[in-house]
């Protein structure tokens, strides 16, 4: 085999690039996110940071107030053991002040720099507190709060390592949302499985009219998923869902409100909402292995006395195997990932009773912008889709070289 040379790498280079771009660069950023308290609703952690940094703006306008405060109480310190301290503080602020002078916004510092923002922080602590208790402080109330802002000034490094992997595995709630996808992507893929080889070996029938049968039955599957999931949350609705009411009338149901409102019926509604769209893509992927088998097998088996039930047990599945891998495959990975189909449906609930792990990672980075902690739900997710991926594919490949 001819070695692939510069002028045929050349030719791959623009797939590589977006594989690159749209592929790797999301699963590297989030896999960086993983390691650091990353959480855009609290400013000390609205970035990565690796070392300490220092909010220069926030301890200029702190300090200024600070100061004008002190000096206003001035007149009414009688103690000068109380004054020199007072004042000390003051001028701690102002040396502060004036070695950062030429710096603003968020700055990186060094440890004899943090060392002193802390110094400056507990003195002026300790002296508002003795004032406050010995005298009677026009800003008595507020002075505190502004010293604390001191301290609220340095922002510690928010690089947290492997803590997050240990907080989510101790968490509930994603052992939780992982058992619920599990839950799903079993159910639904098994039944898609048996669904779908039947519709299969239905159309692989030579029956007329078949050609409009295979493209009528992919229509589910061409919609997109959010409008399914939009229609069937009418239909399961509990007031005026045909679904739900028929559910109700035959005894799977005590109410129609049932379905949606209790975990089990939700879970059940949203497998198989996702069991009536997906089905058809099932269908077609082992449709077309069926195709690959040679009609002069079964017109063998035939002459030697074998009925359609030993064909199929004998002829069929096995050498449909390779494709039912495949469409296992393709399909586990999507059921493992589903989001907009329980996020219109049902939206997690009830009680969180369908929330799977894209849905509770959503949630988090999203709703509670906790980037950092959503991004290690998602780097689980990923492993978990690696780990389906390898044994697939282990026996995928163990398969064909048999066959080969």
């Amino acid at each position: 085999m001819r070695k692939m040379g510069i002028r045929e790498f050349l030719f791959i280079v623009p797939i590589l690039l977006l594989i690159g771009i749209f592929s790797l660069w999301p699963v590297l950023q989030s896999f960086t996110y993983s390691f650091f308290d990353f959480q855009l609703n609290d400013r000390t952690k609205s970035g990565l940071y690796l070392n300490e940094r220092f909010n220069v703006d926030l301890y200029n306008e702190t300090s200024l107030y600070i100061d004008r405060f002190i000096s206003q109480d001035m007149e009414t310190i009688s103690d000068e053991e109380d004054k020199e301290s007072a004042q000390e503080v003051i001028d701690q602020l102002a040396n502060l002040n004036e070695e950062f002078s030429n710096e603003e916004g968020v700055i990186t510092i060094s440890g004899e720099q943090k060392e002193q923002v802390e110094s400056v922080y507990k003195n002026a602590d300790e002296t508002v507190q003795n004032l406050a208790d010995e005298y009677e402080l026009q800003q008595e109330e507020n002075l505190p709060l502004l010293v604390d802002d001191i301290k609220n000034s340095m922002i510690e490094s928010n690089f947290i390592g492997l803590q997050g992997y240990k907080r989510a595995l101790q968490d509930h709630f994603v052992l939780d949302a992982l058992w619920h996808t599990l839950v799903f992507t079993f159910a639904s893929v098994s039944l898609e499985l048996v669904l779908g080889l039947g519709m299969a070996v239905i159309m692989n029938q030579g029956i007329r009219g078949k050609g409009f049968i295979r493209t009528a039955s992919l229509i589910p599957w061409a919609i997109p998923t959010a409008v399914a999931a939009l229609m069937w949350s009418y239909l399961y609705d509990g007031s005026a869902g045909v679904v739900a009411e028929i559910f109700a009338n035959i005894g799977i149901l005590d109410r129609p409100t049932d379905l949606l409102q209790t975990g089990a019926g939700a879970m059940t509604a949203a497998i198989l909402a996702d069991v009536w769209k997906t089905t058809p893509y099932m269908a077609i992927l082992l449709l077309a292995g069926l195709q690959n088998i040679p009609n002069s097998l079964y017109e063998a088996s035939s002459i030697d006395g074998a009925n359609k039930v030993q064909d199929f047990f004998k002829i069929t599945l096995p050498l449909l195997k390779p494709s039912i891998l495949v469409a296992l495959l393709f399909r586990t990975l999507d059921a493992f990932r589903v989001f907009d189909l329980i996020y219109v449906l049902t939206g997690g609930g009830p009680g969180g009773s369908t929330e799977t792990l894209s849905v509770y990672s959503y949630k988090v980075m999203f709703g509670q912008t906790n980037f950092g902690y959503g991004s290690v739900v998602v780097m689980i997710m990923f492993i978990c889709v690696a780990i389906i991926s390898t044994i697939y594919v282990k026996f995928l490949g163990t398969n064909i070289m048999d066959r080969n």
